[in-house]
């Protein structure tokens, strides 16, 4: 049986600290890692239009090889008619049910942990999908958690948008360069 690490988020930009976690839990944890960009965030932030975001991730993703792959599952599941909102159990269900030869892992980074109170159901999410920690700076892991021993940069995609807002060269350094370009071509965070 394959493991394939879930490695779901907004993604409003992807950029390299993204496609550090998807190598490195490709190189230690699974045998895939799937990108799942939400449709629409749960907590109503604004996102760039969907397919962009899901373009953008394929080109992070390439490099990476066909071990790496975007998932539209999100989208899926927002065209069902029970559809209610973006919720992480309904996506592990949904992918289980679509891919019985897969075990899937779920990788969030040690912030999503404070958030757990948020998640809709997170012992069941985390019972049918087991979680694969990453580090973020400034978060620490509560007691019991299991977690990868590695602390990724401190990238933030909502500081990547201001620097593309303001036409900061800096941005360049902090996405990965067919991103860069797509959203140039599309006008994207103008």
């Amino acid at each position: 049986m394959r493991t394939v690490g879930l490695f779901g988020g907004s993604f409003n930009p992807p950029h390299v600290a993204h496609q550090l976690v998807a190598l490195y839990v490709l190189e230690t944890v699974v045998d895939e890692v799937w990108f799942v960009p939400t449709y629409s965030h749960p907590f109503g932030k604004n996102l760039a239009p969907y397919d962009h975001r899901v373009a953008m991730c394929e080109l992070a993703a390439a490099p990476l090889g066909a071990r790496a792959q975007v998932s539209r599952a999100e989208q899926e599941l927002a065209q069902r008619p029970d559809f209610v909102s973006s919720r992480t159990l309904d996506l592990v269900e949904h992918l289980i049910a679509k891919h019985p030869d897969a075990q899937f892992r779920l990788v969030v980074g040690a912030d999503i942990l404070g958030e757990r109170d948020k998640w809709y159901r997170w012992d069941d999410v985390t019972a049918r999908a087991p979680l694969v920690v990453l580090g973020r700076g400034g978060y620490e892991l509560p007691p019991g958690s299991v977690e990868t021993g590695i602390t990724m940069p401190e990238i933030s995609a909502t500081r990547i948008r201001e620097l593309l807002a303001a036409k900061d060269p800096d941005a360049a350094r902090l996405l990965p360069q067919a991103v860069l370009r797509y959203i140039a071509r599309h006008g994207l965070y103008a």
